[in-house]
């Protein structure tokens, strides 16, 4: 594991396997090419979230391109928890940095939803993706979280899989302990989304709504008023390490 960190790691889309050629994306290929100055023959490590990881070499690069030649698997595909973090959007360093720290916190979606008191009015999904797909190379897992189209409350709630439970953290204090709410879930249990609202909290009827519906668990996240995006990562910590992959050895 220690050597596949200290290497270059690169998401793509395209298929691997032995003897497989890749190219890579123009912004990847200047990436290489003038910011780490990689030389041809460089070995990298690629994944594209459903075949492993590969040891690669660098075979050419020029001017908004690159090709890799395909070694061998590093790493076989692994199952991951299915946890959604379904968050308000809030300001754009403060997105940027959500998206990548729930990354490395094992989500295997991000839903930005608009509530009553959101105060940001648009999310740039491409960004949010580029920043998932950053944060999974670096953190080194196999996957890459979907970033699911932005939707208002109303739209998330009616549209919701009956099979998933919510894990909504609850700023009115109307939550129990989160230990307390996840201490007899199984690890691998199916499937779970942690909810977090605006920096200026749900609506009174909008938590009303939610505290309703019986795939909800109000969580509460301690004596202090948690920011937005503090929030969003304690309870995603909480979650891994109760009932995810925190559990096991790495």
């Amino acid at each position: 594991m220690a050597e596949s960190r200290a290497k270059i790691r690169l998401f793509v889309t395209a298929e691997l396997g032995p003897g497989a050629v890749v190219g890579l994306a123009p912004e990847q290929a200047h990436y290489l090419k003038s910011v780490m100055r990689t030389p041809p023959g460089t070995p990298l490590l690629l994944f594209n979230g459903a075949q492993g990881e590969w040891r690669a070499r660098l075979e050419a690069l020029g001017k908004g391109w690159a090709s890799c030649a395909v070694e061998a698997m590093t790493r076989p595909q692994t199952a991951e928890p299915d946890l959604w973090l379904v968050f308000a959007p809030i300001k754009r360093a403060r997105i940027d940095f959500v998206a990548q720290k729930a990354t490395e916190l094992g989500v295997s979606a991000l839903w930005p939803i608009f509530t009553r008191h959101t105060a940001v009015a648009r999310v740039n999904a491409e960004r949010l993706n580029a920043n998932a797909i950053e944060a999974a190379e670096q953190c080194a897992r196999l996957t890459v979280p979907r970033v699911m189209a932005p939707a208002s409350l109303e739209e998330a709630i009616a549209g919701w899989p009956k099979s998933r439970r919510i894990l909504l953290c609850d700023e009115g204090g109307g939550g129990i302990a989160i230990k307390d709410a996840l201490a007899d879930v199984a690890a691998g249990a199916a499937p779970w989304a942690v909810m977090v609202g605006p920096e200026g909290g749900f609506a009174a009827d909008e938590l009303d709504r939610l505290r309703k519906l019986p795939i909800v668990t109000a969580v509460g996240l301690g004596p202090r008023l948690l920011r937005a995006d503090t929030a969003a990562l304690a309870a995603l910590a909480c979650w891994q390490a109760i009932a995810g992959d925190w559990r096991g050895t790495s």
